[in-house]
Protein backbone atom coordinates (compact mmCIF):
# COMPACT_ATOMS: atom_id res chain seq x y z
CA UNK A 1 0.00 0.00 0.00
CA UNK A 2 3.05 2.00 0.54
CA UNK A 3 3.91 2.15 -3.06
CA UNK A 4 0.12 2.53 -4.08
CA UNK A 5 0.05 5.65 -2.33
CA UNK A 6 3.41 6.89 -3.10
CA UNK A 7 3.03 6.47 -7.00
CA UNK A 8 -0.61 8.65 -6.46
CA UNK A 9 1.72 11.12 -4.76
CA UNK A 10 3.90 10.93 -7.86
CA UNK A 11 1.28 11.54 -9.98
CA UNK A 12 0.32 14.35 -8.67
CA UNK A 13 3.69 16.03 -8.58
CA UNK A 14 3.82 15.25 -12.26
CA UNK A 15 0.33 17.16 -12.97
CA UNK A 16 2.08 20.12 -10.82
CA UNK A 17 5.03 20.24 -12.51
CA UNK A 18 2.95 22.18 -15.58
CA UNK A 19 2.54 25.07 -13.13
CA UNK A 20 5.66 26.46 -13.68
CA UNK A 21 4.98 27.06 -17.47
CA UNK A 22 1.94 29.22 -16.89
CA UNK A 23 1.12 32.53 -18.39
CA UNK A 24 -0.11 35.38 -17.12
CA UNK A 25 -3.33 35.87 -19.35
CA UNK A 26 -4.89 39.14 -19.82
CA UNK A 27 -8.72 39.30 -19.15
CA UNK A 28 -10.64 38.81 -22.42
CA UNK A 29 -12.98 41.08 -21.12
CA UNK A 30 -11.07 43.97 -20.60
CA UNK A 31 -10.71 44.51 -24.15
CA UNK A 32 -14.29 43.53 -25.04
CA UNK A 33 -16.00 46.59 -25.93
CA UNK A 34 -18.73 47.86 -23.43
CA UNK A 35 -22.12 47.35 -23.60
CA UNK A 36 -24.40 49.87 -22.63
CA UNK A 37 -26.43 49.19 -19.69
CA UNK A 38 -30.77 48.76 -19.98
CA UNK A 39 -32.58 51.12 -19.06
CA UNK A 40 -34.03 51.24 -15.90
CA UNK A 41 -37.60 50.12 -15.36
CA UNK A 42 -40.35 52.88 -15.88
CA UNK A 43 -42.24 52.67 -12.08
CA UNK A 44 -45.61 50.52 -12.47
CA UNK A 45 -47.71 53.38 -12.10
CA UNK A 46 -46.46 54.94 -15.77
CA UNK A 47 -46.68 51.65 -17.53
CA UNK A 48 -48.97 52.44 -20.38
CA UNK A 49 -51.86 49.32 -19.99
CA UNK A 50 -52.37 46.95 -22.57
CA UNK A 51 -50.76 49.28 -25.26
CA UNK A 52 -51.68 48.35 -28.90
CA UNK A 53 -48.93 48.81 -31.05
CA UNK A 54 -49.45 50.96 -33.66
CA UNK A 55 -50.57 50.25 -37.36
CA UNK A 56 -47.67 48.97 -39.43
CA UNK A 57 -44.57 48.94 -36.52
CA UNK A 58 -42.58 45.76 -36.16
CA UNK A 59 -43.67 43.56 -33.42
CA UNK A 60 -40.78 43.17 -30.51
CA UNK A 61 -38.89 40.41 -30.68
CA UNK A 62 -39.97 37.41 -28.81
CA UNK A 63 -37.64 36.43 -25.55
CA UNK A 64 -35.12 33.54 -26.11
CA UNK A 65 -36.70 30.14 -24.31
CA UNK A 66 -34.11 28.96 -21.64
CA UNK A 67 -31.59 26.37 -23.03
CA UNK A 68 -33.57 22.58 -21.40
CA UNK A 69 -32.19 21.04 -18.70
CA UNK A 70 -33.55 17.94 -19.42
CA UNK A 71 -33.94 15.90 -22.53
CA UNK A 72 -36.86 17.23 -25.19
CA UNK A 73 -38.82 15.72 -27.51
CA UNK A 74 -38.79 18.06 -30.73
CA UNK A 75 -39.93 18.12 -34.40
CA UNK A 76 -37.58 15.79 -36.75
CA UNK A 77 -37.29 19.54 -38.81
CA UNK A 78 -35.26 20.45 -35.34
CA UNK A 79 -32.00 17.93 -36.27
CA UNK A 80 -28.87 18.62 -38.20
CA UNK A 81 -28.65 16.18 -40.87
CA UNK A 82 -24.95 17.44 -41.10
CA UNK A 83 -24.34 17.36 -37.42
CA UNK A 84 -25.93 13.79 -37.26
CA UNK A 85 -23.72 12.50 -39.94
CA UNK A 86 -20.69 13.23 -38.23
CA UNK A 87 -21.96 11.73 -35.23
CA UNK A 88 -22.74 8.60 -36.82
CA UNK A 89 -19.48 8.24 -38.19
CA UNK A 90 -17.36 9.46 -35.39
CA UNK A 91 -19.43 6.66 -33.03
CA UNK A 92 -18.01 4.14 -35.83
CA UNK A 93 -14.61 5.57 -35.32
CA UNK A 94 -14.63 5.57 -31.38
CA UNK A 95 -15.66 1.92 -31.73
CA UNK A 96 -13.20 1.13 -34.10
CA UNK A 97 -10.54 2.43 -31.48
CA UNK A 98 -11.32 -0.38 -28.99
CA UNK A 99 -12.40 -3.71 -31.60
CA UNK A 100 -9.70 -3.96 -33.42
CA UNK A 101 -7.23 -0.90 -32.51
CA UNK A 102 -6.75 -1.61 -29.07
CA UNK A 103 -6.94 -4.92 -29.15
CA UNK A 104 -4.26 -5.24 -31.47
CA UNK A 105 -2.05 -2.59 -30.00
CA UNK A 106 -2.11 -5.05 -26.81
CA UNK A 107 -1.69 -8.16 -28.40
CA UNK A 108 0.71 -7.37 -30.08
CA UNK A 109 3.06 -6.49 -27.04
CA UNK A 110 1.87 -9.88 -24.48
CA UNK A 111 3.98 -13.12 -25.48
CA UNK A 112 2.48 -15.41 -27.98
CA UNK A 113 0.76 -17.53 -25.32
CA UNK A 114 -1.58 -14.63 -24.26
CA UNK A 115 -2.56 -12.92 -27.59
CA UNK A 116 -5.84 -14.44 -27.76
CA UNK A 117 -6.75 -13.95 -24.16
CA UNK A 118 -5.76 -10.16 -24.43
CA UNK A 119 -8.02 -9.98 -27.75
CA UNK A 120 -10.79 -11.48 -26.11
CA UNK A 121 -10.66 -8.98 -23.21
CA UNK A 122 -11.07 -6.14 -25.63
CA UNK A 123 -13.94 -7.90 -27.42
CA UNK A 124 -15.88 -8.98 -24.52
CA UNK A 125 -15.40 -5.55 -22.65
CA UNK A 126 -17.00 -4.60 -25.90
CA UNK A 127 -20.42 -6.19 -25.50
CA UNK A 128 -20.62 -6.12 -21.93
CA UNK A 129 -20.26 -2.90 -21.40
CA UNK A 130 -22.59 -1.89 -24.38
CA UNK A 131 -25.12 -3.82 -22.34
CA UNK A 132 -24.49 -1.90 -19.16
CA UNK A 133 -24.70 1.23 -21.05
CA UNK A 134 -28.19 0.56 -22.51
CA UNK A 135 -29.65 -0.94 -18.69
CA UNK A 136 -28.26 1.81 -16.85
CA UNK A 137 -24.79 3.34 -17.26
CA UNK A 138 -26.21 6.20 -19.85
CA UNK A 139 -28.56 7.26 -17.37
CA UNK A 140 -26.12 7.42 -14.45
CA UNK A 141 -24.01 9.29 -16.60
CA UNK A 142 -25.90 11.52 -18.24
CA UNK A 143 -29.42 12.43 -16.99
CA UNK A 144 -29.64 15.22 -14.51
CA UNK A 145 -29.61 14.43 -11.04
CA UNK A 146 -27.25 15.11 -8.07
CA UNK A 147 -23.55 16.48 -8.21
CA UNK A 148 -21.99 13.07 -8.16
CA UNK A 149 -24.53 10.63 -10.32
CA UNK A 150 -27.55 10.87 -12.39
CA UNK A 151 -31.18 10.03 -12.11
CA UNK A 152 -32.28 6.08 -13.33
CA UNK A 153 -34.52 7.92 -16.32
CA UNK A 154 -33.48 6.49 -18.48
CA UNK A 155 -32.98 2.97 -17.11
CA UNK A 156 -33.37 0.88 -20.18
CA UNK A 157 -33.20 3.80 -22.30
CA UNK A 158 -37.07 4.83 -21.42
CA UNK A 159 -38.50 7.52 -22.72
CA UNK A 160 -35.47 7.78 -25.56
CA UNK A 161 -38.27 8.44 -28.31
CA UNK A 162 -38.62 8.53 -31.96
CA UNK A 163 -41.92 8.88 -33.42
CA UNK A 164 -41.92 9.09 -37.23
CA UNK A 165 -45.62 9.60 -37.37
CA UNK A 166 -45.79 12.05 -35.02
CA UNK A 167 -42.28 13.23 -36.68
CA UNK A 168 -40.80 13.93 -33.25
CA UNK A 169 -37.64 12.53 -31.62
CA UNK A 170 -35.90 12.90 -28.26
CA UNK A 171 -32.85 14.93 -27.79
CA UNK A 172 -30.48 14.97 -24.68
CA UNK A 173 -30.37 18.45 -23.81
CA UNK A 174 -26.81 17.96 -23.72
CA UNK A 175 -26.56 17.74 -27.81
CA UNK A 176 -29.60 19.40 -29.11
CA UNK A 177 -29.04 19.13 -32.91
CA UNK A 178 -28.84 15.50 -33.07
CA UNK A 179 -31.44 12.37 -31.79
CA UNK A 180 -30.80 11.08 -28.71
CA UNK A 181 -30.07 7.97 -29.79
CA UNK A 182 -27.23 9.07 -31.60
CA UNK A 183 -26.01 11.15 -28.40
CA UNK A 184 -26.41 8.25 -26.59
CA UNK A 185 -24.80 5.28 -28.52
CA UNK A 186 -21.02 7.90 -29.41
CA UNK A 187 -21.01 8.67 -25.39
CA UNK A 188 -21.15 4.56 -25.11
CA UNK A 189 -18.04 3.69 -27.27
CA UNK A 190 -16.41 5.94 -24.95
CA UNK A 191 -17.85 4.07 -21.56
CA UNK A 192 -16.46 0.88 -23.95
CA UNK A 193 -13.00 2.11 -24.56
CA UNK A 194 -12.37 3.19 -21.16
CA UNK A 195 -12.30 -0.47 -19.37
CA UNK A 196 -10.58 -1.42 -21.83
CA UNK A 197 -7.97 0.60 -21.43
CA UNK A 198 -7.33 -0.70 -17.91
CA UNK A 199 -6.63 -4.49 -18.95
CA UNK A 200 -2.84 -3.13 -20.41
CA UNK A 201 -1.77 -2.80 -17.00
CA UNK A 202 -2.56 -6.92 -15.64
CA UNK A 203 -1.85 -8.14 -18.93
CA UNK A 204 -0.86 -12.11 -18.85
CA UNK A 205 -2.24 -12.78 -15.03
CA UNK A 206 -6.12 -11.93 -14.45
CA UNK A 207 -8.68 -14.78 -14.19
CA UNK A 208 -11.16 -13.82 -17.10
CA UNK A 209 -14.08 -14.19 -14.92
CA UNK A 210 -12.55 -11.79 -12.35
CA UNK A 211 -11.70 -9.37 -15.24
CA UNK A 212 -15.75 -9.36 -16.51
CA UNK A 213 -17.03 -8.87 -12.67
CA UNK A 214 -14.49 -6.08 -12.55
CA UNK A 215 -15.02 -4.14 -15.54
CA UNK A 216 -19.12 -4.35 -15.09
CA UNK A 217 -18.69 -2.85 -11.57
CA UNK A 218 -16.12 -0.57 -12.24
CA UNK A 219 -18.44 0.93 -15.54
CA UNK A 220 -21.93 1.89 -13.14
CA UNK A 221 -19.71 2.41 -9.97
CA UNK A 222 -16.84 4.33 -11.12
CA UNK A 223 -17.22 5.75 -14.65
CA UNK A 224 -20.48 6.86 -14.81
CA UNK A 225 -20.01 9.16 -11.58
CA UNK A 226 -16.71 10.71 -13.01
CA UNK A 227 -18.48 10.95 -16.73
CA UNK A 228 -21.38 13.01 -14.97
CA UNK A 229 -19.22 14.91 -12.25
CA UNK A 230 -17.15 16.43 -15.58
CA UNK A 231 -19.73 16.49 -18.61
CA UNK A 232 -23.44 16.29 -17.43
CA UNK A 233 -23.57 20.62 -17.34
CA UNK A 234 -26.84 21.46 -15.50
CA UNK A 235 -25.52 18.90 -12.17
CA UNK A 236 -22.61 17.50 -12.56
CA UNK A 237 -20.14 18.65 -9.34
CA UNK A 238 -16.92 19.58 -11.48
CA UNK A 239 -19.09 20.57 -14.87
CA UNK A 240 -21.18 23.04 -12.88
CA UNK A 241 -18.00 24.85 -12.10
CA UNK A 242 -16.60 25.41 -15.30
CA UNK A 243 -13.69 22.31 -15.93
CA UNK A 244 -12.25 22.21 -19.24
CA UNK A 245 -12.51 18.44 -20.25
CA UNK A 246 -13.13 18.12 -24.10
CA UNK A 247 -13.30 14.40 -25.10
CA UNK A 248 -12.27 12.65 -21.82
CA UNK A 249 -8.69 13.71 -19.80
CA UNK A 250 -10.14 13.10 -16.47
CA UNK A 251 -13.26 10.52 -17.41
CA UNK A 252 -11.52 8.43 -19.92
CA UNK A 253 -7.60 8.94 -19.56
CA UNK A 254 -6.80 9.57 -15.92
CA UNK A 255 -9.48 7.25 -14.78
CA UNK A 256 -8.32 4.10 -16.66
CA UNK A 257 -4.84 5.23 -15.89
CA UNK A 258 -5.17 5.01 -12.19
CA UNK A 259 -7.62 2.09 -12.36
CA UNK A 260 -5.14 0.42 -14.38
CA UNK A 261 -1.72 1.00 -11.56
CA UNK A 262 -4.32 -0.35 -8.85
CA UNK A 263 -4.52 -3.04 -10.68
CA UNK A 264 -1.06 -4.10 -11.48
CA UNK A 265 -0.04 -3.22 -7.64
CA UNK A 266 -3.37 -5.38 -5.92
CA UNK A 267 -2.34 -8.55 -8.43
CA UNK A 268 1.22 -8.20 -8.05
CA UNK A 269 4.25 -8.51 -10.99
CA UNK A 270 4.22 -11.57 -13.74
CA UNK A 271 6.22 -14.97 -12.77
CA UNK A 272 9.44 -14.26 -13.86
CA UNK A 273 9.04 -10.43 -14.15
CA UNK A 274 12.64 -8.96 -14.28
CA UNK A 275 14.36 -11.84 -14.68
CA UNK A 276 12.90 -13.33 -17.79
CA UNK A 277 12.37 -12.04 -21.38
CA UNK A 278 8.83 -10.85 -22.08
CA UNK A 279 9.45 -8.87 -25.35
CA UNK A 280 6.20 -8.22 -27.71
CA UNK A 281 5.92 -11.04 -29.74
CA UNK A 282 4.30 -9.13 -32.62
CA UNK A 283 5.26 -5.54 -33.12
CA UNK A 284 3.09 -5.44 -36.42
CA UNK A 285 0.00 -5.62 -34.48
CA UNK A 286 0.71 -3.14 -32.66
CA UNK A 287 1.75 -0.45 -35.18
CA UNK A 288 -1.61 -1.50 -36.29
CA UNK A 289 -3.42 -1.02 -33.51
CA UNK A 290 -1.56 2.48 -33.14
CA UNK A 291 -2.54 3.45 -36.33
CA UNK A 292 -6.24 2.59 -35.86
CA UNK A 293 -6.23 4.31 -32.80
CA UNK A 294 -4.96 7.30 -34.47
CA UNK A 295 -7.47 7.62 -37.16
CA UNK A 296 -10.15 6.35 -34.77
CA UNK A 297 -9.21 9.19 -32.22
CA UNK A 298 -10.30 11.83 -34.85
CA UNK A 299 -14.05 10.81 -33.80
CA UNK A 300 -12.91 11.19 -30.12
CA UNK A 301 -11.73 14.06 -30.17
CA UNK A 302 -13.56 15.78 -33.04
CA UNK A 303 -16.67 14.14 -32.67
CA UNK A 304 -16.44 15.63 -29.21
CA UNK A 305 -17.92 18.91 -30.48
CA UNK A 306 -21.16 17.38 -31.16
CA UNK A 307 -21.42 19.34 -34.16
CA UNK A 308 -19.99 18.92 -37.86
CA UNK A 309 -18.61 22.71 -36.97
CA UNK A 310 -15.32 24.95 -36.62
CA UNK A 311 -15.09 23.71 -33.58
CA UNK A 312 -14.82 20.09 -34.47
CA UNK A 313 -12.69 21.04 -37.76
CA UNK A 314 -10.03 22.51 -35.04
CA UNK A 315 -9.79 19.90 -32.58
CA UNK A 316 -8.87 17.69 -35.32
CA UNK A 317 -6.21 19.86 -36.37
CA UNK A 318 -5.09 19.57 -33.17
CA UNK A 319 -4.85 16.04 -32.56
CA UNK A 320 -3.05 15.58 -35.63
CA UNK A 321 -0.10 18.10 -34.58
CA UNK A 322 -0.28 17.67 -30.88
CA UNK A 323 -0.05 13.44 -31.93
CA UNK A 324 2.60 13.70 -34.23
CA UNK A 325 4.77 16.42 -32.19
CA UNK A 326 4.44 13.90 -28.76
CA UNK A 327 5.86 10.70 -31.42
CA UNK A 328 8.68 12.71 -32.54
CA UNK A 329 9.22 13.74 -28.31
CA UNK A 330 9.46 10.24 -27.49
CA UNK A 331 11.25 9.39 -30.43
CA UNK A 332 14.20 11.43 -29.79
CA UNK A 333 13.98 11.08 -26.57
CA UNK A 334 14.30 7.43 -26.81
CA UNK A 335 17.06 7.71 -28.98
CA UNK A 336 19.36 10.19 -26.74
CA UNK A 337 18.60 7.45 -23.99
CA UNK A 338 18.82 4.53 -25.64
CA UNK A 339 20.86 5.13 -28.73
CA UNK A 340 18.03 4.05 -30.58
CA UNK A 341 14.43 4.89 -31.49
CA UNK A 342 12.04 1.91 -31.59
CA UNK A 343 9.35 1.12 -33.46
CA UNK A 344 7.32 0.24 -30.54
CA UNK A 345 8.54 3.79 -28.85
CA UNK A 346 7.31 6.23 -31.25
CA UNK A 347 3.78 4.04 -31.90
CA UNK A 348 3.78 5.16 -27.95
CA UNK A 349 4.59 8.10 -28.13
CA UNK A 350 1.89 9.08 -30.77
CA UNK A 351 -0.92 7.07 -28.04
CA UNK A 352 0.38 9.15 -25.73
CA UNK A 353 -0.06 12.43 -27.56
CA UNK A 354 -3.21 11.27 -28.40
CA UNK A 355 -4.17 11.10 -24.90
CA UNK A 356 -2.55 14.59 -23.32
CA UNK A 357 -4.73 16.23 -26.30
CA UNK A 358 -7.78 14.69 -25.79
CA UNK A 359 -8.87 17.28 -22.66
CA UNK A 360 -7.44 20.62 -24.90
CA UNK A 361 -8.64 19.54 -28.22
CA UNK A 362 -11.65 21.58 -28.21
CA UNK A 363 -9.97 24.66 -26.26
CA UNK A 364 -6.46 25.22 -27.89
CA UNK A 365 -4.28 26.16 -30.49
CA UNK A 366 -1.35 25.50 -32.48
CA UNK A 367 0.89 26.60 -29.84
CA UNK A 368 -0.39 24.68 -27.23
CA UNK A 369 -0.76 21.67 -29.34
CA UNK A 370 2.61 21.77 -29.63
CA UNK A 371 3.36 22.30 -26.04
CA UNK A 372 1.43 19.82 -24.95
CA UNK A 373 3.10 17.35 -27.47
CA UNK A 374 6.07 17.71 -26.55
CA UNK A 375 5.44 17.66 -22.55
CA UNK A 376 3.64 14.06 -23.15
CA UNK A 377 6.16 12.52 -25.47
CA UNK A 378 9.02 13.57 -23.06
CA UNK A 379 7.04 12.81 -19.80
CA UNK A 380 5.24 9.87 -20.79
CA UNK A 381 8.52 8.40 -21.64
CA UNK A 382 10.08 8.47 -18.57
CA UNK A 383 7.21 7.80 -16.52
CA UNK A 384 6.83 4.23 -18.72
CA UNK A 385 10.66 3.74 -18.24
CA UNK A 386 12.79 5.29 -15.61
CA UNK A 387 9.42 5.68 -12.76
CA UNK A 388 8.47 1.97 -13.43
CA UNK A 389 11.51 0.38 -12.65
CA UNK A 390 12.55 3.28 -9.55
CA UNK A 391 9.32 2.02 -8.20
CA UNK A 392 9.08 -1.94 -9.29
CA UNK A 393 5.29 -2.23 -10.10
CA UNK A 394 4.54 -4.44 -13.19
CA UNK A 395 2.27 -2.25 -15.50
CA UNK A 396 2.71 -4.84 -18.34
CA UNK A 397 1.60 -2.16 -21.29
CA UNK A 398 2.33 1.09 -19.37
CA UNK A 399 -1.51 1.67 -19.21
CA UNK A 400 -0.28 3.94 -15.74
CA UNK A 401 2.63 5.41 -17.70
CA UNK A 402 0.76 7.02 -20.99
CA UNK A 403 -2.86 7.27 -20.13
CA UNK A 404 -2.81 8.75 -16.32
CA UNK A 405 0.54 10.77 -16.70
CA UNK A 406 -0.57 11.48 -20.05
CA UNK A 407 -4.04 12.67 -18.72
CA UNK A 408 -2.68 14.55 -16.57
CA UNK A 409 -0.41 16.41 -18.10
CA UNK A 410 -3.26 17.45 -21.08
CA UNK A 411 -5.65 18.36 -17.98
CA UNK A 412 -3.67 20.63 -16.50
CA UNK A 413 -1.86 22.30 -19.58
CA UNK A 414 -5.73 22.61 -20.75
CA UNK A 415 -5.97 25.59 -18.06
CA UNK A 416 -2.79 27.02 -19.07
CA UNK A 417 -3.29 27.02 -22.67
CA UNK A 418 -6.64 27.29 -23.14
CA UNK A 419 -7.80 29.75 -25.87
CA UNK A 420 -11.08 31.45 -24.61
CA UNK A 421 -11.66 32.95 -28.25
CA UNK A 422 -11.79 28.80 -29.30
CA UNK A 423 -13.19 27.20 -25.74
CA UNK A 424 -15.88 30.61 -25.35
CA UNK A 425 -14.72 29.97 -21.29
CA UNK A 426 -11.86 30.71 -18.79
CA UNK A 427 -9.61 28.23 -18.25
CA UNK A 428 -9.21 27.69 -14.40
CA UNK A 429 -5.67 26.21 -13.29
CA UNK A 430 -7.22 25.18 -9.92
CA UNK A 431 -10.68 23.58 -11.54
CA UNK A 432 -8.49 21.76 -13.55
CA UNK A 433 -6.55 20.58 -10.89
CA UNK A 434 -9.58 19.61 -8.37
CA UNK A 435 -11.06 17.87 -11.45
CA UNK A 436 -7.71 15.57 -11.39
CA UNK A 437 -7.51 15.23 -7.79
CA UNK A 438 -11.02 14.08 -7.57
CA UNK A 439 -10.49 11.40 -10.18
CA UNK A 440 -7.31 9.58 -9.04
CA UNK A 441 -9.10 9.46 -5.54
CA UNK A 442 -12.55 7.97 -6.89
CA UNK A 443 -11.28 5.83 -9.34
CA UNK A 444 -8.34 5.06 -7.50
CA UNK A 445 -10.23 4.20 -4.08
CA UNK A 446 -13.08 2.94 -5.80
CA UNK A 447 -10.67 0.51 -7.80
CA UNK A 448 -9.17 -0.78 -5.14
CA UNK A 449 -12.47 -1.53 -3.10
CA UNK A 450 -13.80 -3.20 -6.00
CA UNK A 451 -10.80 -5.69 -6.72
CA UNK A 452 -10.44 -6.85 -3.01
CA UNK A 453 -14.27 -7.44 -2.85
CA UNK A 454 -13.96 -9.61 -5.97
CA UNK A 455 -10.95 -11.46 -4.52
CA UNK A 456 -12.49 -12.34 -1.54
CA UNK A 457 -15.64 -13.53 -3.40
CA UNK A 458 -13.80 -15.68 -6.45
CA UNK A 459 -10.06 -14.84 -6.63
CA UNK A 460 -8.02 -12.21 -9.25
CA UNK A 461 -5.19 -14.31 -10.06
CA UNK A 462 -4.84 -17.32 -12.41
CA UNK A 463 -2.58 -20.25 -10.78
CA UNK A 464 0.78 -20.25 -11.66
CA UNK A 465 0.55 -23.54 -13.42
CA UNK A 466 -1.92 -21.51 -15.77
CA UNK A 467 0.26 -18.61 -16.24
CA UNK A 468 3.09 -20.25 -16.77
CA UNK A 469 1.01 -21.93 -19.66
CA UNK A 470 -0.59 -19.12 -21.28
CA UNK A 471 -3.75 -17.67 -20.97
CA UNK A 472 -4.36 -18.45 -24.26
CA UNK A 473 -4.72 -22.52 -23.58
CA UNK A 474 -6.00 -22.16 -19.86
CA UNK A 475 -8.59 -20.31 -19.92
CA UNK A 476 -10.02 -20.19 -23.69
CA UNK A 477 -8.45 -23.77 -24.82
CA UNK A 478 -6.93 -22.04 -27.88
CA UNK A 479 -3.29 -20.92 -29.22
CA UNK A 480 -1.74 -19.14 -32.01
CA UNK A 481 0.19 -21.65 -34.09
Amino acid sequence: MKRLFSLIALGAALACAGTGYAQDKKADAASAPPTAAAPAAAPAATVPAAAAPAPGAPAAPAAAPPAPDHPVLVGVDKVNSGDTAWMLTSMALVLMMTVPGLALFYGGMVRKKNVLATLMQSFAITCLVTVIWVVAGYSLSFMPGNPYFGSLDRLFLNGMLFQKEAGKVMVSHLALTIPESVYMAFQMTFAIITPALITGAFADRMKFSAMLWFMGLWSLFIYSPIAHMMWESTSGFWATKGVLDFAGGTVVHINAGIAALVCALVLGKRLGYGREPMAPHNLTLTVIGASLLWVGWFGFNAGSAVAADGRAGMAMVVTQLATAVAALAWMFTEWMTKGKPSVLGIASGAVAGLVAITPASGFVGVTGAFAIGIAAGVICFFSATAVKRAFGYDDSLDAFGVHCVGGIVGALLTGVFNVKEISGSDGIFLVQLGAVATTLVVSGVGSFIILKVIDMAIGLRVTEEEEREGLDVSLHGERVE
